[in-house]
């Protein structure tokens, strides 16, 4: 008495029937295996880059320093970004590029500006792509021991203070201090 089932518009017996349960079961055990090997990652909230940004742009403030700060996830992808009154427009791209470095290359940028100046083998770094900038004044976000992005500031009159004002940024929101080391 076999009957024959359809399937996908196709008449199957039991033995169809049957390969067809055991390629959907297998199938989903492979997905489920494949969903296990996607990455986990950290993502920097909204509303953290937006306050990073928004205390960068204060503490620079408060010295009278007019500046941009952008903060980037950990792909260089912007998230934030503040242009304070009376800044110039340069210090939009300053800060956005500062970022994208210290996030690309999981460095301040103070420490990357150094390293290829002492080493001419490095200069080429600076030429990576159009959106590096290795200046002072990009400072990698960690929090819990992971990178998840990057802030920037431009328009300080010196890179040590626009690293400040990024330090200031990254207080605010609890991660890591990545202040380059006083040489």
């Amino acid at each position: 008495m076999a009957r024959a089932i359809q399937i996908v518009g196709r008449k199957v017996g039991r033995a169809g029937l049957v390969a067809a349960m055991l390629l959907t079961i297998g199938g989903g055990a492979l997905l489920a295996n494949a969903a296990d090997e996607l990455p986990k990652e950290s993502v920097l909230p909204s509303s953290l880059a937006g306050k990073a940004a928004q205390a960068a742009v204060d503490f620079c403030k408060k010295d009278g320093y007019r500046v941009s700060a952008s903060v980037v996830d950990r792909a260089g992808v912007l998230r934030a970004m503040l242009r304070a009154d009376g800044a110039g427009p340069h210090t939009v791209d300053s800060s956005r590029k500062k970022a994208y470095t210290a996030a690309s290359l999981r460095r301040p940028t103070t420490d990357l500006a150094e390293m290829i100046a002492k080493q001419a083998a490095l200069q080429a770094l600076r030429e990576m792509n159009e959106s590096i900038l290795m200046v002072g004044g990009g400072l990698p976000i960690e929090i819990a021991g992971e990178v998840v992005g990057a802030i920037g500031v431009g328009g300080a009159p010196g890179t040590h203070l626009d690293d400040a004002c990024a330090e200031a940024g990254l207080d605010a929101i609890g991660a890591a201090s990545k202040m380059p080391a006083a040489k």
